[in-house]
């Protein structure tokens, strides 16, 4: 998986249009996304911006699934 970055919020609602059902994705407030290496491509072709930071690293793929606060109470 892919570490994602848009720029603006308008270019996020696309990409969140465009990947529903294309692809697996998982998206934060941040601006931030994960996304398969082979959706980098078709995101490109629909002209939605985006810049890319890397890997996605265990720790941050984890942090989806598992959230630390909820585990405290």
């Amino acid at each position: 998986m892919i570490l994602i970055r848009f720029d603006d919020a308008e270019a996020k609602r696309r990409a969140l249009g465009f990947l529903a059902g294309r692809f697996s994705f998982k998206s934060w407030a941040t601006g931030e996304m994960t996304v398969p290496e082979s959706a980098l491509a078709y995101l490109a072709a629909e002209n939605i911006p985006f810049s890319v930071e890397g890997q996605a690293t265990y720790e941050r793929l984890i942090s989806a699934v598992r959230d630390t606060a909820a585990a405290t109470v």
